[in-house]
């Protein structure tokens, strides 16, 4: 077994195979164990595919497969064939699924008939019950699998929603407001002298005979009765002006409008700011005329007030409030194109707070760093890109690999329908060269091991990190990795269960550009020096090479599900530990094993034991009163109270040194029916019969000044109560 260890160390050390009892996983198509049970994510029931939601601006803009057949089964999968109906709809939906994989996207409904016409062309139940969930089907819309465009699609789909809620909101002020705006000219119009003539009258009297009606006259009997009062030349230049600018806009599709409108998508932050930048002068046009027409239909425009505040309107740009009305502005990009000026302007629009929203989508979290000598920098992009959007006010800030973006749906519509501009990092699960494995399955991993986690800043959510930031969605969150259970059959046919940590260890494993890190040990030399890579990951570094006395290992199967076992070089061991003080730092931000809140608590502990031991001094000091002098014995007789002396306490009965209690408050959080406090707030036992003696154990143990006594249990029958009588004897 030494000369095993000392040929694995050299391994681990040098990453190096140099014996014949060590071999390379390369070609080997090794995958972490935990993946076993994901060959064919086909014939599971999870989050994907989605159906991107047609026509649903204000409610649900995309749904799972999953949850769309649910909702039908809900409805039909009842009664006494409801276990057959539910039967065949599943496998409708797996159908579906497999069908979908296939392909970049899809209607739902002609994939839903191919499915269905694959499954009932012989069996007329079959035919029966997914006839049933058809007529069921209320929906429709794209279905896309986790798939290496996806992230487009589904940022797109939601942002064009939320831009279809602007524009009818929109639409519905400029319709407003331009009906408004011409029925003041209308009824000035009517009143003029024009729109009293005959000729007007008898063009505005509709249809009818008309050869007994005399307009004329009409016409000279309403230029005596009609007010004179009419719209001044420069109310009437303002109202057809405000008209012309409400009708031309390019910023929203409306029914007033003759012109194309504006596109606000594009594929570069250069292009998008450029747009921005020019657009807003006529952003700044449009909003000034929504702002005067408003006052004009109230008929509160006031040329002496408003004429020189309106003047110097939008000169420093437009509030939130004012640009709210306005389309935001969408960038999708690859990480790639990031490097040099794109990256520029993207901390432009971060800085200026610019509505605009930018999807940068990595293809690759465990590139090869720049530096080609031996050095490890994985998620070298993203992290750098995240870290530089949280640290800039306003930004709202998603991060999540593709697997989890279903998810997080509604915090990505609350980041396309802010004031701001915002930030989605995503992973699409396309790593280098795990292509034998799924985009999710390598999104899903990427969370787990902390390479790219998960986590959401959203500046309206409140003032202060708690509220704005989240670390939620990532799987035990509050652990350094996310532990599972591995079972498996040793070679005596015995199930053996063991935990184990997902690490960056175990994620890079399933990446063939990485197998010189690893190395397969044979099942021969399997022995306990071989440690989980997290255990490893966790400790100190040794002393010495000389005290090396485990080797970091992974668990993994091959194409046939067998074990294996192969040791891990301590470069990637380094790797891991980086990985983990980033992940560290995401939890403090989080409130998660925040170190200043432990140190503040750790101060108030301090103080607080201070404290105590002062009470505690104060108290031995007051009950050691010294023996009164003979003179004054018999000057001054003892009262007859003090005289008799208190009982001696039995080591059976169970009794509190109250004058003693620190007031600290743990007996009473261990049994408030048992233990009280009285006047002075110090404990004693109220009811010896309203708790266990292994609470009275327990609260013994817990206090922090040690002056409870158990005494002997009164419950001959309570469980457990060997190993309570034996804790019990330190506090006799």
């Amino acid at each position: 077994m030494e000369a095993d260890l000392q040929a694995h160390v050299a391994f681990f050390l040098s990453g190096k195979i140099n014996t014949p009892n060590l071999s390379s996983i390369d070609g080997l198509n090794l995958r972490p164990a935990l993946f076993a049970n994901y060959r064919d994510l086909t014939r599971l029931r999870y989050d994907f595919p989605l159906v991107l939601l047609k026509d649903a601006p204000d409610g649900p803009c995309v749904e799972s497969l999953s949850g769309l057949i649910d909702g039908i089964l809900e409805k039909i999968a009842k009664g006494s064939d409801g276990d057959r109906i539910r039967k065949h709809v599943l496998r409708l939906e797996q159908r579906i699924r497999s069908l979908a994989t296939a392909q970049d996207s899809a209607p739902l409904i002609p994939l839903w008939e191919k499915a269905a016409s694959e499954l009932t062309s012989e069996d007329k139940e079959v035919a029966e019950a997914l006839s049933r969930a058809r007529a069921n089907l209320k929906v429709d819309g794209e279905v896309i699998d986790c798939n290496v465009s996806m992230p487009f699609h589904y940022l797109g789909h939601v942002w064009a929603l939320t831009q279809t809620r602007r524009a009818r909101r929109f639409g519905d002020i400029v319709k407003r407001l331009v009906i408004k705006l011409n029925e003041i000219l209308q009824a000035d119009f009517a009143t003029s002298n024009v729109g009293r003539s005959a000729e007007n009258l008898k063009r505005s009297f509709g249809s009818g005979p008309m050869d007994h009606f005399d307009f004329e006259a009409m016409s000279r009997i309403l230029a005596k009765s009609a007010p004179k009062e009419s719209l001044t030349k420069s109310r009437r230049r303002r109202i057809e002006k405000l008209l012309a600018t409400l009708q031309s806009q390019q910023f929203f599709p409306t029914s007033q409008s003759d012109k194309g409108t504006y596109t606000f998508a594009f594929d570069s932050c250069a292009a998008a700011i450029a747009a921005y930048r020019e657009r807003m002068p006529k952003a700044i046009e449009l909003s000034k005329a929504v702002a005067v027409a408003e006052l004009e239909v109230k008929g509160e425009y006031s040329e002496s007030k408003h004429d020189r505040l309106f003047e110097s309107f939008g000169e420093s740009g437009l509030d939130p409030r004012d640009m709210a009305i306005f389309p935001d502005y969408l960038v999708r990009l690859h990480a790639h194109e990031l490097p040099g000026e794109e990256l520029s302007w993207l901390t432009e629009i971060m800085s200026l707070n610019l509505p605009i929203k930018v999807l940068v989508q990595t293809d690759d979290v465990i590139e090869r760093s720049p530096i080609h000598d031996g050095h490890l920098a994985f998620a070298l992009r993203s992290r750098q890109l995240a870290r530089m959007a949280l640290g800039m006010a306003g930004v709202f800030v998603l991060q999540s690999p593709s697997s989890s973006l279903y998810q997080l749906r509604e915090k990505i519509r609350r980041g396309l329908d802010c004031s701001g501009p915002a930030l989605f990092s995503v992973f699409s699960g396309i790593a280098g060269s795990s292509a034998h494995m799924p985009p999710y399955l390598i999104g899903a991993a990427a969370l787990e091991s902390r390479v790219f986690p998960a986590f959401t800043m959203d500046p309206s959510s409140g003032n202060d990190w708690a509220s704005r930031f989240s670390l939620a969605i990532n799987p035990q969150a509050e652990l350094d990795w996310a532990a599972h259970r591995i079972v498996y059959e040793d070679d005596a046919c015995q199930t053996v269960t063991a935990q184990a940590p997902f690490t960056l260890v175990d994620f890079v494993a399933s990446d063939a550009r990485y197998a010189e890190f690893f190395a397969k040990v044979p099942k021969a030399q399997w022995n306990e020096a071989l440690t989980n890579a997290g255990d490893i990951i966790a400790r100190d570094k040794w002393d010495s090479i000389d005290r090396i006395d485990s080797v970091p290992s992974v668990l993994m199967v091959d194409e046939d599900d067998r074990l294996q076992k192969v040791i891990v070089s301590e470069k990637l061991i380094r790797e891991a530990r980086r990985c983990l003080s980033m992940w560290n730092s995401l939890q403090e931000l989080g409130g998660i094993h925040n170190s200043h809140v432990e140190k503040a608590v750790a101060r108030e502990k301090a103080a607080w034991e201070e404290s105590a031991r002062v009470i505690v001094a104060a108290s031995a000091m007051a009950s050691a009163v010294p023996a009164p002098s003979p003179a004054a014995a018999t000057l001054s007789p003892a009262p007859a109270a003090a005289a008799e002396s208190e009982p001696e306490k039995s080591s059976d009965e169970a009794y509190i040194e109250t004058p003693r209690c620190a007031s600290c408050n743990e007996c009473i959080q261990v049994n408030d029916k048992m233990f009280a406090y009285d006047g002075n707030k110090q404990a004693f036992i109220k009811d010896i019969n309203a708790g266990t003696y292994a609470q009275l154990v327990e609260a013994a143990e817990n206090c922090q000044v040690a002056i409870i006594h158990p005494g002997k249990p009164r419950n001959a029958d309570e469980a457990g109560l060997a190993e309570s009588i034996k804790r019990a004897e330190a506090f006799q």
